[in-house]
């Protein structure tokens, strides 16, 4: 399973790792990705979603209703 946001789509960035000799090294910075469960109160039930810390926030920000109503019309399924 690809380490992928599921609210922002955010993934993994390369780059390079630069030494105090200004050797350079590939590095990946992964995304910080939680499990959480939320409830949505208009289908009564819980759905679990693997987000960002900046996806939380964002769903805090407009509400979790609006949040999937989005990602169900970019075909995300939930």
């Amino acid at each position: 399973m690809a380490r992928i946001c599921d609210v922002t789509g955010k993934r993994a960035l390369a780059g390079n790792k630069v030494s105090h000799s200004n050797h350079k090294t590939k590095k990946r910075s992964q995304p910080n990705l939680q499990k959480r469960r939320f409830f949505l109160v208009s289908e009564r039930r819980w759905i679990k979603l693997r987000v960002s810390t900046a996806a939380i926030r964002t769903i805090d920000k407009r509400g979790l209703q609006k949040v999937v109503d989005e990602m169900r019309a970019r075909g995300v399924p939930i």
